[in-house]
């Protein structure tokens, strides 16, 4: 029988699509997931070129996907929700006050999973909507009962010296594991909203331009803060008890 199952394919218009209330306009612009494919400007401007127009940088491109590279999308969207929904359910563990004794080590191991995550999208060509603009998935989760919770549970350990930028702006700032938490959480809720509405693309399009612009260098950040407090926890000692050991260990 035939396939009648529609895929995206290659159109040109000389506007841009029009974005519902709520939508924001989505960076990349070409419907694609290929690495390598050509920035949206550059590649507007060479389809009008072969058409004979002007360039315009209003002009809509769809490449076509084939059935496998939907399928392919589709694993991988799943996969990433299903990380998402695992770091969520730790760190609202740890929130509530379930588990204080473990906290700091249920996080350290929940931060360096969904960072590997994230690792997959920041690794492969840039992902964005079909649309050239994004489909509002509908209100913000609030993130500050998160934070407050998290805050209590780091009482005392919850600021730290952080650094702007390592490459380009080395000054030192504070920041914060209740609120990296806090970021990191409603920037994956997010892309929840699109993946349970059906829109794996705009799921990943928006883990992956979240995880390089916000939540990834929240986590990492996160990430050296909670080993350098295990570090602290298990390595520091009183020196009374260091003197003591080092006199049993010398006269047994």
């Amino acid at each position: 029988m035939p396939d009648n199952t529609a895929t995206p394919t290659t159109t040109t218009s000389s506007s841009a699509p029009r974005a519902t209330p709520g939508s924001r306009s989505a960076p990349g612009g070409v419907g694609s997931t290929r690495a390598g494919t050509l920035p949206a400007a550059a590649a507007a401007r060479a389809t009008a070129k072969a058409e004979g127009a002007q360039p315009d940088s209003r002009v809509e491109l769809r490449i076509p996907l084939s059935r496998d590279e939907f399928d392919e999308l589709n694993a991988l969207a799943e996969s990433v929700a299903h990380e998402a929904e695992l770091f969520l359910t730790t760190v609202r563990d740890v929130a509530s006050g379930q588990s204080p004794d473990s906290a700091i080590s249920l996080l350290l191991l929940a931060t360096a999973e969904i960072l590997t995550t994230g690792s997959r999208l920041g690794a492969i060509g840039d992902i964005v909507p079909i649309d050239r603009f994004e489909i509002d998935p509908g209100p913000e989760s609030d993130p500050d009962p998160i934070r407050d919770a998290l805050a209590n549970v780091f009482e005392g350990l919850d600021e730290y010296a952080d650094v702007v930028d390592p490459l380009t702006a080395a000054e030192l700032t504070k920041g914060s594991l209740a609120n990296d938490f806090a970021d990191i959480v409603l920037a994956l809720t997010h892309g929840l909203a699109h993946q349970q509405a059906g829109r794996s693309v705009e799921a990943l399009w928006w883990w992956q331009f979240s995880y390089l612009s916000t939540w990834g260098d929240r986590a990492a950040s996160a990430l050296r803060v909670l080993q350098s407090i295990l570090a602290h926890l298990r390595l520091d000692a009183d020196d009374d008890e260091v003197a003591e050991a080092e006199f049993d260990a010398l006269h047994p």
